[in-house]
């Protein structure tokens, strides 16, 4: 089985160039302005265009209204939306019936409990994307370049494809595959420099 590896926060084309050139299978864009990774519609349409087919664009947002949706599909043309806000279920569905797009939910996993909403999300998402919880005091969503316990997700079989995020980087994703048996892998701050 190949695993799917998502290279996110790409912001410039060189950047975005090394994630393709590396075999990135899915690269993401940032459009949440509180975030250093985050783009605006003219960057993205100039990136997007680079792309050229090579990988899956991904869209992340959080808990972004119609509009901010609409601006970021025109510039974008994603393959996919991330949702990594506080979405509801409800809110996964009327998004993927207006852009007619699929939709990749993130989850902030810290404890046992909070792999309940998977059965909330798995008949509403295309895919899950299981992501560290953010610390209390932060300003954004995410595992902020920070793992959660993956033993949480062993024997996890949520009923669609998974991606597992938060804190991974070339020291500690081979173990975080072995354990959680993710299909895919997504990645920012664990393949920064700066």
């Amino acid at each position: 089985m190949s695993i799917i590896v998502k290279i996110c926060g790409l912001r410039t084309p060189e950047t975005l160039d090394a994630a393709l050139e590396a075999g990135a299978d899915m690269v993401g864009f940032v459009f949440f302005p509180p975030s250093p990774r985050h783009i605006a519609a003219e960057q993205a349409r100039v990136l997007g265009e680079r792309v050229k087919g090579r990988a899956q664009k991904a869209a992340l947002s959080v808990d972004a209204d119609d509009a901010t949706l609409a601006a970021m599909i025109e510039a974008l043309h994603p393959d996919i939306l991330q949702l990594h806000g506080h979405e509801t279920p409800e809110r996964v569905s009327a998004v993927k019936a207006r852009f007619k797009l699929p939709v990749m939910k993130a989850l902030a996993i810290e404890t046992r409990a909070d792999l309940a909403a998977v059965a909330n999300y798995k008949n509403v998402a295309d895919r899950l994307l299981f992501d560290a919880r953010a610390p209390r005091d932060a300003t954004r969503p995410g595992g902020l370049g920070k793992p959660f316990d993956w033993t949480l997700l062993r024997e996890l079989d949520p009923g669609i494809p998974f991606m597992l995020s938060g804190g991974l980087d070339a020291g500690n994703v081979a173990e975080a595959l072995r354990i959680t048996r993710a299909p895919g892998v997504d990645v920012s701050s664990g393949v920064e420099r700066a």
